[in-house]
């Protein structure tokens, strides 16, 4: 039953985020935006491409976590970027680095806990190094962002970075705190079997992906 309500929650929002998209590009072409038009399209593309990542390398997203990547790109782009709320709100931009920090942070936790219970590959990775790999996995993320920023406020005279060293080392220190705060709960999960929602996540991927190894006894 839970799950039929996620499904059903997860075509809800995904319909509404796209409708609301197309619908927004479609008033960028009427007053000629052309670039909001082009932002808009790549935003929509974007509501995509996670789970055609995950399909090509199949692997199923649990429907919380289709949720959670849909709104992080909403909020980006759609509420940051089209409805310019990184000027309304200073802490817009603080906010998302930090959830993608910790989101990143779990996504890093993920791979290093799945190769670390592949009983083809022969190792036996301790707690501290899986969490330190989360953590270096979502920070060095962060960083190819932020040249990714400068990049293209260099290429076509956008204003992603603010010109400020400081948005750059805040969105960096942000990003650093967001995977330190994964890190932190995916040593007390690995460590000392804590439930927490880092265990309740681990459980939902592993349960929709059979084939994924996994330690029973977290179960």
């Amino acid at each position: 039953m839970k799950q039929l309500k996620s499904i059903s929650a997860l075509s809800l929002i995904s319909n509404l985020i796209r409708l609301l998209l197309v619908l927004s590009m479609f008033l960028s072409f009427i007053s000629e935006n052309y670039f909001n038009m082009f932002l808009g399209t790549v935003t929509l593309f974007l509501t995509y491409l996670p789970f055609i990542i995950a399909k090509k390398n199949h692997i199923i997203l649990p429907s919380i976590f289709q949720i959670i990547i849909l709104l992080f790109i909403f909020a980006a782009n759609y509420l940051g970027e089209l409805n310019q709320f990184y000027d309304k709100f200073w802490w817009w931009d603080i906010m998302l680095h930090t959830l993608s920090g910790i989101i990143i942070g779990f996504i890093g936790f993920m791979l290093i806990y799945i190769l670390n219970k592949e009983k083809k590959v022969n190792v036996n990775l301790s707690p501290g190094f899986m969490v330190l790999f989360a953590f270096c996995f979502a920070v060095s993320m962060g960083a190819l962002w932020e040249i990714y920023e400068f990049s293209v406020d260099s290429l076509f005279g956008l204003h992603t970075q603010n010109g400020s060293l400081t948005d750059t080392m805040t969105d960096l220190i942000v990003d650093t705190l967001g995977a330190l705060l994964a890190s932190f709960y995916g040593y007390m999960y690995e460590k000392y079997r804590k439930n927490n929602f880092f265990r309740r996540f681990i459980i939902l991927f592993l349960r929709d992906n059979p084939d994924l190894p996994k330690d029973e006894t977290n179960m």
